[in-house]
């Protein structure tokens, strides 16, 4: 790759730059603004619900949001900062994978609230498997970022971003298999027309269902976003997609923003309330309670 390090606006034209246009200052600052809200919110939910499992990949996913940000804003004043574009790119590129992580923690509690006889399989291993495949998109992502940190040769970069792609298509794929999954065991709990051992302190009706359509509202808007960044990137960082902010604004930080305030505000605390730990202790407490 060419080094353009040493351009300035005042010294070269936009189109050498990393990123053809200038970030919006408002649009930016307001994503990050938001983000360290959500950052805090999410702090406070999982405190307030021991969800720690699930608070820590949330936040880890929520800081590297502000960061991504942070060098977007940066880009403003010097579109030509390789090193404010990579904080950009990799960390807007990879923290949708932790919140895809507390997304599939999920499941293993709503299979044990609603009933393991309607399951194919075990919570835990809907959790390892998909835990694991999150893991191998994020390695993907990752390295393909830390590569094109290094390229010094077009070759080497577009192999780094080539790897980010594939991360970003295993992250997709995986989103809609646990979509199909999560529907498919739905339908079989409504045909069974029961909860697994309801009890009185189960929380109540509209506290699971705006749990599970802030999931699904989550999961929905993550493979929207990541399907918007396979395209982005397959494109080059020179097409016209990858050089539309209002595209990024909207299919990007409109759509993680969406997801993290559905899982922020309609915590999973909604549905197993403090039983928050493994399905099994949450099993465990609910037979107590029967």
């Amino acid at each position: 790759m060419s080094n353009t390090d040493d351009c300035t606006l005042q010294t070269c034209p936009l189109s050498a730059a990393y990123i053809q246009y200038q970030p919006n200052m408002a649009g930016n600052i307001f994503y990050l603004a938001l983000f360290a809200i959500i950052l805090i919110g999410q702090i406070g939910t999982g405190i307030v619900f021991r969800s720690w499992s699930f608070t820590v990949p949330m936040v880890a996913g929520l800081i590297l949001e502000i960061i991504g940000y942070l060098g977007r804003i940066l880009l403003h004043d010097n579109p030509f900062s390789f090193n404010d574009f990579l904080m950009y790119l990799i960390c807007l590129t990879i923290a949708p994978a932790f919140f895809a992580a507390g997304i599939y923690l999920c499941l293993g509690r709503i299979i044990t609230v609603y009933g393991e006889e309607f399951s194919r399989l075990k919570p835990r291993t809907y959790t390892y498997l998909f835990v694991t495949c999150d893991l191998i998109s994020l390695t993907l992502q990752a390295a393909g970022g830390a590569i094109t940190s290094i390229a010094d040769e077009q070759s080497l970069h577009d192999t780094g971003v080539n790897i980010m792609i594939a991360g970003l298509v295993f992250q997709v794929a995986s989103l809609v298999v646990f979509s199909i999954l999560a529907i498919e065991y739905g339908v079989r709990v409504l045909r069974g027309r029961r909860l697994h051992s309801p009890t009185q302190k189960r929380p109540a009706s509209w506290m699971r269902r705006s749990f599970l359509l802030g999931l699904t509202t989550a999961v929905s808007t993550i493979l929207i976003r990541s399907s918007f960044r396979v395209a982005e990137l397959q494109g080059g960082f020179d097409s016209k997609l990858a050089n539309d902010e209002t595209a990024l604004m909207i299919l990007e930080g409109a759509m993680v923003s969406i997801a993290c305030i559905c899982l922020t505000g309609l915590h999973p605390g909604l549905l197993v309330g403090k039983n928050w730990r493994t399905p099994k202790a949450i099993a465990r407490d609910l037979e107590m309670e029967d």
